[in-house]
């Protein structure tokens, strides 16, 4: 698990498909993606909030609605799959 707040642009970033997946779900703002060949990185905004939902992912304590989980798992998917070509 690599993921982080950083700088004082108040941004969150990970590589985790499944965590960005969920952020996504849960409204985060997804600014844009780093990366390149078969390394990426989900930037998000709100770094705080980013971090307290990412706490409540790993503790299992999250709740989401799954449609929208499997929504956000899909477009992210197609975010990056469209990145690689």
């Amino acid at each position: 698990m690599t993921n982080y707040a950083f700088g004082t642009k108040n941004e969150y970033k990970t590589r985790d498909l499944h965590e960005a997946a969920f952020l996504y779900a849960k409204n985060k703002k997804l600014l844009r993606l780093e990366g390149k060949d078969r390394e990426f990185w989900f930037i998000f905004d709100g770094a705080d909030d980013c971090e307290l939902l990412v706490e409540s992912y790993w503790s299992k304590e999250a709740q989401v609605i799954v449609k929208e989980y499997v929504d956000s798992l899909r477009t992210l998917k197609d975010r990056l799959f469209s990145r690689k070509e």
